[in-house]
């Protein structure tokens, strides 16, 4: 599944919130390649989407609201939406374009009224679907769905059915631990899989060099061994058992970014949202990783990646692939935005480090608040006098 726009209302710190994901010109010696929909070169879409920003940005709010967004579609649950409305008082509005069948892009909207209690059945939802043709940009799409003009439209319990019924609905999502003592389980399938091995083992031992091998254990059904210099942690049904907490944060991260990166691989789900996995990890390794990740992503594929690391920017990718999302305080209001930095560096030569190191794009931290606390004692001492 591509995701081509996103326009959220009332929902989280999102309030007249829209981020688009498609870009107009065509980048000559792109780094990325086939960044448009196969068979349509000139419907042109952001295949890797870096997203940054500080903490408390929407980052990870805008992943999770893709995720509930794409379960309402796929399971018709509405909850974790309603769930998350700032004002029950106020109309909310949720829509996404996006293309699944490969020649088809879809255009979906729910406007949820003002309630108590939200049932799916009282909301407004309306679907849009025009067929690409071979000289098609997303722009001349939204423009035949704007004026109407070869478009299906339909409405209400019939729009979900349409939606649920579309082929390519995928993604695979991955977020922060929220314990440095905790590692999700690994799939038992996965550790059947020869690929998942190799890419275990590399990430393991690029971590860790203390770790030198994951081999099976033969004598014991579902049951592998991380061979370390001086012992061996098991894991047994998908169960790493590690009691002693030996493995590093970074190490723990990285067995859940192999699993990603290997269904990434194999082309398993097609939308990807790599949230942040990577805090404990050292940036060059980050890079590489990611770089990995680009190289094999398919025809067709999308990549979501945040990060706080700057020293991504550095690394040749267009410019339109990096999005900075801020958090203001508008009117008493906190409001997330987002970015693209193909908006304002237009020339070749401008460099995405330096508008960031210049805080272009307004999204530097507040960082004179940490340093008031340096004078918290002569404040405390003029006071005590």
């Amino acid at each position: 599944m591509i995701v081509m726009y996103v326009k959220l209302k009332n929902i989280c710190a999102f309030d007249d919130f829209h981020a688009d994901f498609s870009y107009p010109k065509k980048i000559v010696h792109s780094s990325i390649e086939r960044e448009y929909l196969p068979g349509f070169p000139n419907f042109r879409y952001k295949k890797v989407n870096i997203l940054m920003g500080t903490n408390a940005s929407g980052k990870t709010s805008f992943g999770k609201m893709l995720m509930y967004i794409f379960n309402f579609m796929k399971r018709k649950e509405l909850l974790n939406i309603t769930d998350r409305i700032s004002d029950n008082k106020k109309e909310s509005i949720f829509s996404i374009d996006y293309v699944s069948d490969k020649n088809t892009l879809s255009s979906l909207e729910v406007i949820i009224p003002p309630e108590e209690e939200y049932y799916i059945e009282r909301c407004k939802i309306s679907l849009k679907r025009v067929n690409i043709k071979k000289s098609d940009s997303y722009e001349k799409c939204v423009e035949r769905m704007r004026i109407g003009k070869e478009v299906e439209v339909f409405e209400g319990l019939e729009a979900l059915e349409k939606v649920s019924k579309s082929s390519g609905l995928g993604w695979n999502f991955t977020y922060p631990m929220d314990s440095n003592y905790y590692i999700r389980d690994i799939n038992v399938d996965d550790l059947e899989n020869e690929l998942y091995l190799k890419v275990l083992k590399n990430v393991l031992m690029t971590l860790d060099n203390s770790i030198i091998d994951i081999k099976k254990v033969d004598s014991i059904e579902h049951t592998y061994a991380i061979v370390m210099n001086n012992k061996n942690l098991i894991i047994q049904e998908g169960k790493v058992l590690d009691p002693n907490n030996i493995l590093s944060s970074g190490t723990k991260a990285g067995i859940e970014i192999s699993g990603f990166l290997t269904a990434l691989m194999e082309h398993r789900n097609g939308f990807y949202y790599c949230d942040e996995k990577f805090s404990y990890i050292h940036s060059d390794i980050e890079k590489a990783i990611l770089s990995v990740m680009i190289s094999k992503l398919g025809d067709g594929e999308q990549l979501f990646f945040t990060t706080h690391n700057l020293d991504i920017t550095d690394m040749d990718l267009p410019k339109h692939s990096f999005l900075f999302m801020r958090k203001e305080n508008i009117g008493g209001k906190f409001i997330i935005s987002c970015e693209s930095v193909s908006n304002r560096l237009k020339k070749s030569t401008d460099s995405v480090r330096n508008a960031v190191d210049n805080d272009i794009f307004a999204v530097a931290p507040r960082i004179e608040l940490i340093y008031d606390l340096a004078y918290e004692d002569d404040v405390l001492d003029e006071d005590a006098g």
